[in-house]
Parts: C-alpha cells; structure tokens; sequence
C-alpha cells in the first residue's frame, strides 16, 4: 500500500480517537448540566419569596432608609463578570467579554471596577490592566452558596460604602440546552423591587422593628441574586460545552468519512496501477 494510503489510515486513527473524547466530554457536561439546572431550580422559589416579601416591606415601610434601596449620583460603576475557568465551550467566554468591553466602551477605567467570577475573565481583564477588586476561580462545577458567599457579601459591602454606585452582571443568560444569551444586569440599587407587583399587600409586625428587618433582608437578598447569576452562568457554561463537543464530534464523524473516502480512491488507485503493470509487462512479453 503506498505511502498515502498509510497517511490516511493515520490520520482516520487520530480522528476517531479525538471522536472518543469529545463525545466523553459532551455526555459528561450534559450530566453536569442536569445537576446544575436541578439547583436553579431549587434556588428560584426562595428568591422569589424573598423578593415578594421585600416588595411587601418596602410597601408598607417607605419611611426606612438603607444604603442598598437609595439611588445616588452615579459616579463609578460596579460589573460583576462571569466567564468560565476553561474553554472548549463555543464562544461561551467571548461573547460575554465582548459585551464587557462593549459596555465599557472609551470610559475611563478610573469610572468602574470589576469583580471577576472565572480564570478566562479574571485573566483577560489582568492582561489589560482593568482594575479587578474581587476574584473567584475555581469554582466547582455545581457552585454551592458557600463558595461565592465572600464575593457576594464583598460585592454588597462595597456598594454600602459608596465604593461604587451601581452594579451590573454581565453573564451568560441560560434560556435552554441549545441557547444561551450574553445579557448586562443592572442590579444594584435595588429600587425596583416593587415593579410588576400588583394585588394586595401584606401586612406585617416588625420585631425589633422594620429598619432592623430591611437591614438584615436586604444584604441576603442582594448576595443570593449574586449566587443565581452565578449558577445561571454554570448551567450556561454545561451547555455551550456540550453543544461545542456535539458539534465537534459530528465535524470529526464527517472528517471520518471524508478520509475514508480518499482511503478508497487511494487503494483503486494503487490496484489499477497494479493491474496496468501487469497488463503491461504480459504485453511486452507476448
């Protein structure tokens, strides 16, 4: 067999070991990305309870005053930016970093801070000289609250001091398996939390009295919509990678075949050389 048809056999072998990977790899981020989303799931009916009985508070207690509610002068701004700590996710990192540049434009980079959820990001912005206040890499791949506690409380105690005067996440909206959005958040202050409320509202007792309950339900709720931006952007994460290493495993069964095809041509190609030689070599002798 000649020298090309070895090549071929080669580089068929290659490819269907890197087949074998990418497959591994797609199978074990659609497991993961089950896990995470049972998590969202699970988180989303405590925050919404907690938004409802914060718009319920705010309602009835218009009087009380906290640094997280109060609107102020803008003069720098807070982004919380998630990316992952890997790739081979599609362009799962760079659509959320371009939209971060894009949402800085030519500000000056005295006007805003970052806080820097994930190697590819916090790496990025590092290379560029942005100013990071806060990091977390390394995150698992099914985040627990205890893992971004510090950041978030971070995050919400710096807005408090007037380190910065709104904040915004910027992430990659997880709406299903096949898609994802990168989207910009703004979420500090937290002045909205009575929009889109309509019915009656509750009354409620306050113990010790409602400044004290504001004080202690408004950092929580402000951290815990941290947390689900975070495993937002892990369930976004589990599927750009599988649907990039679907997409790679199809591209190496095409690449397959399309070796395999020339594999073909080539044998055909050595047995009729073979056959011309023969015929030859009895037609010179006859």
């Amino acid at each position: 067999m000649p020298q090309n048809a070895r090549e071929i056999k080669r580089r068929i072998k290659s490819v269907k070991n890197t087949s074998q990977i990418t497959k591994a790899m797609e199978m074990v981020a659609a497991a993961k990305l089950r896990r995470v989303q049972s998590a969202v799931q699970q988180s989303k009916p405590y925050l919404a309870r907690l938004q409802d009985m914060l718009a319920n508070l705010s309602a009835s207690a218009r009087n009380v005053k906290h640094p997280l509610l109060a609107s102020r002068p803008v003069k720098r701004t807070g982004y919380l930016v998630i990316t992952a700590d890997r790739g081979l996710a599609g362009p799962y990192n760079a659509q959320v970093l371009r939209l971060a540049l894009q949402t800085f434009g030519k500000t000056d980079k005295s006007a805003y801070t970052i806080f820097a959820v994930g190697k590819r990001g916090r790496d990025f912005f590092k290379r560029r000289d942005y100013p990071i206040a806060a990091e977390v890499v390394d995150l698992s791949d099914s985040p627990t609250y205890a893992s971004i506690r510090n950041l978030a409380a971070e995050i919400v105690q710096a807005y408090e001091r007037a380190e910065f005067d709104e904040l915004y996440f910027v992430y990659n909206e997880f709406i299903n398996a096949a898609s994802q959005r990168p989207v910009l958040k703004k979420v500090l202050p937290l002045d909205s939390l009575t929009e889109g409320k309509s019915g009656p509202s509750r009354i409620y007792e306050f113990e010790p009295d409602e400044e004290a309950v504001m004080a202690a339900l408004l950092p929580r709720y402000a951290e815990t919509l941290v947390y689900q931006a975070v495993l937002d952007a892990k369930a976004s994460e589990h599927a750009a990678r599988m649907t990039a290493m679907g997409s790679a495993t199809d591209n190496a069964k095409n690449l397959i075949d399309d070796y395999t095809l020339s594999l073909n041509r080539a044998r055909q190609a050595a047995i009729t050389t073979q056959i011309a030689e023969i015929v030859g070599g009895s037609a010179a002798q006859s």
